[in-house]
Protein backbone atom coordinates (compact mmCIF):
# COMPACT_ATOMS: atom_id res chain seq x y z
CA UNK A 1 0.00 0.00 0.00
CA UNK A 2 2.63 2.31 1.10
CA UNK A 3 4.52 1.76 -2.25
CA UNK A 4 1.34 2.41 -4.20
CA UNK A 5 1.22 5.59 -2.18
CA UNK A 6 4.49 6.77 -3.11
CA UNK A 7 4.72 5.56 -6.63
CA UNK A 8 1.06 7.48 -7.49
CA UNK A 9 2.68 10.39 -5.88
CA UNK A 10 6.06 10.20 -8.16
CA UNK A 11 3.91 9.62 -11.40
CA UNK A 12 1.43 12.67 -9.96
CA UNK A 13 3.52 15.35 -8.63
CA UNK A 14 1.31 18.25 -9.82
CA UNK A 15 -1.96 16.40 -7.91
CA UNK A 16 -0.14 16.00 -4.94
CA UNK A 17 1.37 19.37 -4.70
CA UNK A 18 -2.31 20.65 -5.39
CA UNK A 19 -3.81 19.19 -2.54
CA UNK A 20 -0.96 19.62 0.00
CA UNK A 21 -1.50 22.96 -0.90
CA UNK A 22 -5.44 23.13 -0.52
CA UNK A 23 -4.72 21.41 3.00
CA UNK A 24 -2.28 23.91 3.85
CA UNK A 25 -4.85 26.64 2.41
CA UNK A 26 -7.34 25.28 4.58
CA UNK A 27 -5.66 24.60 7.82
CA UNK A 28 -4.27 28.41 7.39
CA UNK A 29 -8.43 29.62 7.17
CA UNK A 30 -9.27 26.84 9.97
CA UNK A 31 -6.04 28.71 12.18
CA UNK A 32 -7.33 32.34 11.63
CA UNK A 33 -10.89 31.37 12.46
CA UNK A 34 -10.31 28.90 15.63
CA UNK A 35 -11.15 30.41 18.75
CA UNK A 36 -8.02 30.62 21.11
CA UNK A 37 -7.68 30.25 25.15
CA UNK A 38 -5.82 29.17 28.08
CA UNK A 39 -6.89 25.59 29.42
CA UNK A 40 -9.02 23.49 27.79
CA UNK A 41 -12.68 23.76 29.06
CA UNK A 42 -13.49 20.37 29.86
CA UNK A 43 -17.33 21.15 32.12
CA UNK A 44 -20.12 20.05 31.26
CA UNK A 45 -23.02 21.51 30.16
CA UNK A 46 -25.02 22.65 32.63
CA UNK A 47 -27.53 25.54 33.84
CA UNK A 48 -27.85 27.32 37.13
CA UNK A 49 -31.23 28.16 38.51
CA UNK A 50 -30.65 30.72 41.31
CA UNK A 51 -33.50 31.74 43.30
CA UNK A 52 -33.43 34.19 46.15
CA UNK A 53 -36.08 34.18 49.03
CA UNK A 54 -34.98 35.65 52.54
CA UNK A 55 -35.89 32.71 54.64
CA UNK A 56 -33.70 30.05 56.98
CA UNK A 57 -32.09 27.12 54.69
CA UNK A 58 -34.33 24.78 55.64
CA UNK A 59 -37.73 26.64 54.04
CA UNK A 60 -35.30 27.21 50.98
CA UNK A 61 -34.55 23.64 50.74
CA UNK A 62 -38.10 22.41 51.44
CA UNK A 63 -40.25 25.12 49.45
CA UNK A 64 -37.75 26.21 46.52
CA UNK A 65 -34.92 23.38 45.86
CA UNK A 66 -36.73 20.54 46.74
CA UNK A 67 -40.01 21.16 44.07
CA UNK A 68 -37.51 22.79 41.31
CA UNK A 69 -35.04 19.57 41.94
CA UNK A 70 -37.70 17.52 41.35
CA UNK A 71 -39.69 18.83 38.30
CA UNK A 72 -35.95 19.13 36.40
CA UNK A 73 -35.04 15.36 36.99
CA UNK A 74 -37.45 14.51 34.12
CA UNK A 75 -36.17 16.96 31.83
CA UNK A 76 -34.72 14.76 28.53
CA UNK A 77 -30.67 14.45 28.25
CA UNK A 78 -30.63 15.36 32.12
CA UNK A 79 -27.55 13.58 34.25
CA UNK A 80 -27.64 14.63 36.97
CA UNK A 81 -29.20 17.45 39.65
CA UNK A 82 -27.64 18.87 42.59
CA UNK A 83 -29.26 21.39 44.74
CA UNK A 84 -28.06 23.59 47.28
CA UNK A 85 -29.83 25.92 49.86
CA UNK A 86 -28.71 29.07 51.91
CA UNK A 87 -29.53 31.73 53.90
CA UNK A 88 -31.94 33.51 51.25
CA UNK A 89 -30.30 32.14 48.29
CA UNK A 90 -30.69 28.41 46.36
CA UNK A 91 -28.83 27.34 43.73
CA UNK A 92 -29.65 24.61 41.11
CA UNK A 93 -26.69 22.67 38.72
CA UNK A 94 -28.40 20.96 35.98
CA UNK A 95 -26.17 18.66 34.22
CA UNK A 96 -27.05 17.54 30.57
CA UNK A 97 -25.40 14.81 28.83
CA UNK A 98 -21.89 15.39 26.98
CA UNK A 99 -22.60 17.07 23.25
CA UNK A 100 -25.97 19.24 24.72
CA UNK A 101 -26.07 22.52 23.41
CA UNK A 102 -26.64 25.29 25.71
CA UNK A 103 -29.22 26.54 23.80
CA UNK A 104 -31.17 23.82 23.39
CA UNK A 105 -30.44 22.99 27.52
CA UNK A 106 -31.31 26.23 28.46
CA UNK A 107 -34.60 25.85 26.56
CA UNK A 108 -35.36 22.64 28.26
CA UNK A 109 -35.23 24.24 31.38
CA UNK A 110 -37.10 27.23 31.23
CA UNK A 111 -39.98 24.73 29.46
CA UNK A 112 -39.94 22.74 33.01
CA UNK A 113 -39.40 25.22 35.34
CA UNK A 114 -42.58 26.85 34.07
CA UNK A 115 -44.91 24.26 35.70
CA UNK A 116 -42.82 24.79 38.79
CA UNK A 117 -42.72 28.37 39.13
CA UNK A 118 -46.67 28.96 40.69
CA UNK A 119 -46.01 26.21 43.49
CA UNK A 120 -43.19 28.49 44.66
CA UNK A 121 -43.52 31.23 47.32
CA UNK A 122 -44.96 34.50 46.08
CA UNK A 123 -42.16 36.70 46.90
CA UNK A 124 -39.51 34.49 45.53
CA UNK A 125 -37.38 35.38 42.29
CA UNK A 126 -36.14 33.24 40.40
CA UNK A 127 -34.03 32.94 37.09
CA UNK A 128 -31.20 31.27 35.17
CA UNK A 129 -27.21 31.83 35.27
CA UNK A 130 -25.53 33.39 32.55
CA UNK A 131 -24.97 30.67 29.41
CA UNK A 132 -21.13 30.66 30.17
CA UNK A 133 -18.79 27.76 31.78
CA UNK A 134 -17.13 27.31 34.83
CA UNK A 135 -13.82 28.65 32.82
CA UNK A 136 -15.75 31.56 31.53
CA UNK A 137 -13.68 34.08 33.77
CA UNK A 138 -11.58 35.84 31.56
CA UNK A 139 -11.22 39.29 32.97
CA UNK A 140 -11.12 40.72 36.05
CA UNK A 141 -10.79 45.07 36.83
CA UNK A 142 -11.10 46.80 39.93
CA UNK A 143 -12.35 50.27 40.16
CA UNK A 144 -9.69 52.40 41.96
CA UNK A 145 -10.66 56.28 43.83
CA UNK A 146 -6.94 58.02 43.98
CA UNK A 147 -8.97 60.88 45.47
CA UNK A 148 -10.32 60.10 48.03
CA UNK A 149 -13.35 62.02 47.82
CA UNK A 150 -15.76 58.88 46.97
CA UNK A 151 -17.19 56.36 49.25
CA UNK A 152 -16.95 52.42 48.65
CA UNK A 153 -21.30 52.91 48.20
CA UNK A 154 -20.37 55.68 45.46
CA UNK A 155 -17.95 53.68 43.70
CA UNK A 156 -20.16 50.20 43.48
CA UNK A 157 -23.11 52.53 42.08
CA UNK A 158 -21.57 53.97 39.28
CA UNK A 159 -20.19 50.00 38.64
CA UNK A 160 -23.80 48.99 38.83
CA UNK A 161 -25.47 51.46 37.32
CA UNK A 162 -23.05 52.82 34.35
CA UNK A 163 -19.85 50.81 33.54
CA UNK A 164 -21.53 47.53 34.17
CA UNK A 165 -23.99 48.60 31.61
CA UNK A 166 -21.44 49.42 28.82
CA UNK A 167 -19.37 45.80 29.10
CA UNK A 168 -22.58 43.61 29.29
CA UNK A 169 -23.26 44.92 25.79
CA UNK A 170 -20.32 44.23 24.26
CA UNK A 171 -20.36 40.70 22.04
CA UNK A 172 -19.42 37.55 23.74
CA UNK A 173 -19.79 38.85 27.25
CA UNK A 174 -22.24 36.83 28.84
CA UNK A 175 -22.43 38.70 32.61
CA UNK A 176 -20.44 41.01 34.01
CA UNK A 177 -20.07 40.31 38.02
CA UNK A 178 -19.86 43.01 40.93
CA UNK A 179 -17.80 41.85 44.16
CA UNK A 180 -16.97 44.36 47.09
CA UNK A 181 -18.02 47.81 47.98
CA UNK A 182 -21.78 48.63 49.31
CA UNK A 183 -24.92 48.14 47.77
CA UNK A 184 -26.39 51.68 48.86
CA UNK A 185 -29.92 51.34 49.32
CA UNK A 186 -33.00 53.34 51.81
CA UNK A 187 -33.63 51.55 55.16
CA UNK A 188 -36.50 52.10 57.68
CA UNK A 189 -35.32 51.57 60.94
CA UNK A 190 -38.52 51.15 63.09
CA UNK A 191 -38.61 52.08 66.92
CA UNK A 192 -40.70 49.03 68.65
CA UNK A 193 -42.25 51.47 71.41
CA UNK A 194 -43.67 53.36 69.01
CA UNK A 195 -44.95 51.14 66.55
CA UNK A 196 -46.78 49.30 69.96
CA UNK A 197 -48.20 52.22 71.09
CA UNK A 198 -49.74 52.84 66.91
CA UNK A 199 -50.80 49.53 67.04
CA UNK A 200 -49.35 49.01 63.62
CA UNK A 201 -47.58 45.92 62.47
CA UNK A 202 -44.32 45.30 60.50
CA UNK A 203 -46.27 44.22 57.30
CA UNK A 204 -48.54 47.45 57.65
CA UNK A 205 -44.84 49.11 57.53
CA UNK A 206 -43.88 47.13 54.54
CA UNK A 207 -47.06 47.57 52.65
CA UNK A 208 -47.36 51.22 53.29
CA UNK A 209 -43.72 51.55 51.65
CA UNK A 210 -44.38 49.26 48.91
CA UNK A 211 -47.32 51.48 48.31
CA UNK A 212 -46.44 54.61 49.13
CA UNK A 213 -43.10 54.37 46.48
CA UNK A 214 -44.96 53.65 42.94
CA UNK A 215 -46.99 56.04 40.83
CA UNK A 216 -50.30 55.55 39.38
CA UNK A 217 -51.81 56.07 35.82
CA UNK A 218 -55.05 57.92 35.45
CA UNK A 219 -56.72 59.01 32.02
CA UNK A 220 -56.57 62.11 29.87
CA UNK A 221 -58.27 65.13 30.30
CA UNK A 222 -59.38 67.20 27.36
CA UNK A 223 -59.19 70.87 27.56
CA UNK A 224 -59.36 73.83 24.97
CA UNK A 225 -58.68 71.45 22.23
CA UNK A 226 -55.70 69.60 24.07
CA UNK A 227 -55.09 66.22 26.05
CA UNK A 228 -53.24 66.24 29.39
CA UNK A 229 -52.37 63.15 30.89
CA UNK A 230 -53.59 62.73 34.51
CA UNK A 231 -50.86 60.46 36.75
CA UNK A 232 -49.85 60.52 40.53
CA UNK A 233 -46.30 61.00 41.22
CA UNK A 234 -45.53 58.91 43.99
CA UNK A 235 -41.70 57.84 43.37
CA UNK A 236 -39.34 58.37 46.46
CA UNK A 237 -36.09 59.91 45.34
CA UNK A 238 -34.75 60.78 48.98
CA UNK A 239 -35.29 60.34 52.88
CA UNK A 240 -37.54 63.09 52.94
CA UNK A 241 -39.82 61.61 50.52
CA UNK A 242 -39.54 58.17 52.77
CA UNK A 243 -40.00 59.86 55.32
CA UNK A 244 -43.64 61.29 54.65
CA UNK A 245 -45.56 58.10 53.12
CA UNK A 246 -48.36 57.78 55.09
CA UNK A 247 -48.83 54.23 57.26
CA UNK A 248 -52.02 54.78 58.47
CA UNK A 249 -54.20 57.46 60.19
CA UNK A 250 -55.36 57.96 64.54
CA UNK A 251 -58.46 58.33 65.61
CA UNK A 252 -58.40 61.92 64.84
CA UNK A 253 -57.95 61.59 61.52
CA UNK A 254 -54.09 62.60 62.05
CA UNK A 255 -52.05 60.74 59.47
CA UNK A 256 -49.51 58.37 60.82
CA UNK A 257 -46.20 59.11 59.02
CA UNK A 258 -42.85 56.80 58.39
CA UNK A 259 -40.71 59.71 60.35
CA UNK A 260 -43.74 59.31 63.18
CA UNK A 261 -42.75 55.31 64.01
CA UNK A 262 -38.98 55.04 62.82
CA UNK A 263 -36.23 56.80 61.00
CA UNK A 264 -35.13 56.26 57.40
CA UNK A 265 -31.28 56.35 56.44
CA UNK A 266 -29.01 55.08 53.64
CA UNK A 267 -27.42 52.26 54.61
CA UNK A 268 -25.32 49.58 52.48
CA UNK A 269 -27.07 46.42 51.74
CA UNK A 270 -25.96 42.81 53.46
CA UNK A 271 -22.91 41.84 51.94
CA UNK A 272 -21.37 37.83 51.60
CA UNK A 273 -17.87 38.89 51.54
CA UNK A 274 -15.68 41.60 50.30
CA UNK A 275 -12.54 42.36 48.04
CA UNK A 276 -9.17 43.78 48.66
CA UNK A 277 -6.48 45.56 46.20
CA UNK A 278 -2.83 44.38 47.05
CA UNK A 279 -3.61 44.76 50.50
CA UNK A 280 -4.55 48.32 50.47
CA UNK A 281 -7.78 48.46 51.22
CA UNK A 282 -11.13 47.73 49.81
CA UNK A 283 -11.77 48.13 46.68
CA UNK A 284 -15.05 47.51 43.87
CA UNK A 285 -14.07 44.79 41.30
CA UNK A 286 -16.01 43.76 38.62
CA UNK A 287 -15.32 39.95 36.69
CA UNK A 288 -16.21 39.74 32.71
CA UNK A 289 -17.97 36.28 32.07
CA UNK A 290 -17.57 35.22 28.64
CA UNK A 291 -20.27 33.60 27.11
CA UNK A 292 -19.43 29.78 26.04
CA UNK A 293 -18.46 28.71 22.40
CA UNK A 294 -16.75 32.38 22.33
CA UNK A 295 -13.37 33.06 21.13
CA UNK A 296 -11.73 34.36 24.46
CA UNK A 297 -8.78 36.51 23.28
CA UNK A 298 -11.01 38.48 21.34
CA UNK A 299 -13.54 38.77 23.52
CA UNK A 300 -10.78 40.46 26.06
CA UNK A 301 -9.63 42.74 23.42
CA UNK A 302 -12.64 43.98 22.91
CA UNK A 303 -13.35 44.32 26.70
CA UNK A 304 -10.19 46.52 26.63
CA UNK A 305 -11.19 48.87 23.71
CA UNK A 306 -14.47 49.28 25.22
CA UNK A 307 -12.46 50.44 28.76
CA UNK A 308 -10.44 52.65 27.06
CA UNK A 309 -13.66 54.34 25.05
CA UNK A 310 -15.23 54.66 28.70
CA UNK A 311 -12.40 55.80 30.38
CA UNK A 312 -12.77 59.54 29.55
CA UNK A 313 -16.13 59.65 31.24
CA UNK A 314 -14.91 58.31 34.26
CA UNK A 315 -16.02 60.42 37.40
CA UNK A 316 -12.40 62.18 38.32
CA UNK A 317 -10.04 60.12 40.61
CA UNK A 318 -11.31 57.02 39.36
CA UNK A 319 -9.64 54.63 37.44
CA UNK A 320 -9.92 51.24 35.85
CA UNK A 321 -7.08 48.36 37.02
CA UNK A 322 -6.88 45.18 35.21
CA UNK A 323 -6.56 42.45 37.84
CA UNK A 324 -6.74 39.27 35.67
CA UNK A 325 -6.56 38.87 31.98
CA UNK A 326 -6.24 35.75 30.25
CA UNK A 327 -4.93 36.63 27.05
CA UNK A 328 -1.51 37.28 28.65
CA UNK A 329 -1.35 33.59 28.68
CA UNK A 330 -3.13 32.40 25.60
CA UNK A 331 -0.49 35.05 23.63
CA UNK A 332 2.51 33.54 25.69
CA UNK A 333 1.28 29.85 24.92
CA UNK A 334 1.09 30.90 20.98
CA UNK A 335 4.27 32.70 21.26
CA UNK A 336 5.78 29.80 22.63
CA UNK A 337 4.89 27.42 19.60
CA UNK A 338 5.67 29.99 17.34
CA UNK A 339 9.40 29.87 18.74
CA UNK A 340 9.34 26.21 18.85
CA UNK A 341 8.30 25.67 15.02
CA UNK A 342 10.97 28.47 14.39
CA UNK A 343 13.97 26.69 16.31
CA UNK A 344 12.73 23.24 14.94
CA UNK A 345 13.01 24.46 11.25
CA UNK A 346 16.20 26.22 11.46
CA UNK A 347 17.83 23.18 13.82
CA UNK A 348 16.31 20.49 10.80
CA UNK A 349 18.45 23.12 7.71
CA UNK A 350 21.43 23.14 9.58
CA UNK A 351 21.84 19.38 10.47
CA UNK A 352 20.75 18.90 6.43
CA UNK A 353 22.89 21.36 5.21
CA UNK A 354 25.96 20.31 7.75
CA UNK A 355 25.75 16.34 6.88
CA UNK A 356 24.79 16.40 2.97
CA UNK A 357 25.74 19.81 1.91
CA UNK A 358 22.50 20.11 -0.20
CA UNK A 359 20.74 23.12 -0.33
CA UNK A 360 17.63 21.42 -1.83
CA UNK A 361 17.33 18.62 0.90
CA UNK A 362 17.58 21.72 3.47
CA UNK A 363 14.34 22.99 1.79
CA UNK A 364 12.35 20.45 2.08
CA UNK A 365 11.93 20.56 5.97
CA UNK A 366 11.18 23.89 5.81
CA UNK A 367 8.18 23.24 3.52
CA UNK A 368 7.28 20.13 5.44
CA UNK A 369 6.85 21.07 8.85
CA UNK A 370 4.79 23.89 8.59
CA UNK A 371 2.16 22.18 6.04
CA UNK A 372 2.00 19.41 8.54
CA UNK A 373 1.17 21.92 11.02
CA UNK A 374 -1.13 23.84 9.65
CA UNK A 375 -3.08 20.50 8.31
CA UNK A 376 -3.03 19.82 11.96
CA UNK A 377 -5.84 22.19 12.46
CA UNK A 378 -8.20 20.76 10.41
CA UNK A 379 -9.26 17.90 12.43
CA UNK A 380 -8.86 20.65 15.43
CA UNK A 381 -11.64 23.17 13.61
CA UNK A 382 -13.95 19.85 12.85
CA UNK A 383 -13.82 18.71 16.17
CA UNK A 384 -14.37 21.84 17.65
CA UNK A 385 -11.54 22.23 19.64
CA UNK A 386 -9.93 25.26 20.68
CA UNK A 387 -6.66 26.46 20.16
CA UNK A 388 -5.04 26.26 23.88
CA UNK A 389 -2.09 25.02 26.42
CA UNK A 390 -2.95 21.58 26.02
CA UNK A 391 -3.27 21.64 22.13
CA UNK A 392 -0.65 23.60 21.36
CA UNK A 393 1.35 21.79 23.55
CA UNK A 394 0.83 18.80 21.92
CA UNK A 395 1.55 20.16 18.43
CA UNK A 396 5.14 21.12 20.05
CA UNK A 397 6.24 18.06 21.04
CA UNK A 398 4.55 16.46 18.01
CA UNK A 399 7.32 18.64 15.85
CA UNK A 400 10.10 16.51 17.53
CA UNK A 401 8.60 13.23 15.55
CA UNK A 402 8.36 15.69 12.71
CA UNK A 403 12.10 16.40 12.89
CA UNK A 404 13.45 13.04 13.18
CA UNK A 405 10.70 12.07 10.36
CA UNK A 406 12.26 15.03 8.24
CA UNK A 407 15.94 14.21 8.95
CA UNK A 408 15.60 10.43 7.97
CA UNK A 409 13.45 10.68 4.86
CA UNK A 410 16.02 13.87 3.57
CA UNK A 411 18.97 11.28 4.34
CA UNK A 412 17.58 8.63 2.62
CA UNK A 413 15.90 10.04 0.20
CA UNK A 414 19.20 12.10 -0.55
Amino acid sequence: MIHRIIDFSVRNRFVVLLLVGAAAIAGAMSLRDMPLDAIPDLSDTQVIIYSRWDRSPDLVEAQITYPIVTAMLGAPNVRAVRGFSDFGYSFIYVIFEDGTDIYWARTRTLEYLSGVLARLPQDAKTELGPDATGLGWVFQYALVDTSGQRSLADVRSYQDWYLKYYLKAIPGVSEVATIGGFGRQYQVNVDPNRLRNYGLSIQAIVDAVRGGNAETGGRLIEFGGTEYMVRGRGYAKSVADFESIVVSASESGTPIRIRDIGQVVLGPDLRRGVSDLDGTGEAVSGIIVMREGENALDVIDRVKEKIRQVEPGLPPGVKIVPIYDRSELIKSAISNVSETLVEIILTVVFIVLLFLLHVPSAIIPIITIPVAVLVSFLPFRALGITANIMSLGGIAIAMGVLVDAAIVVVEQTH
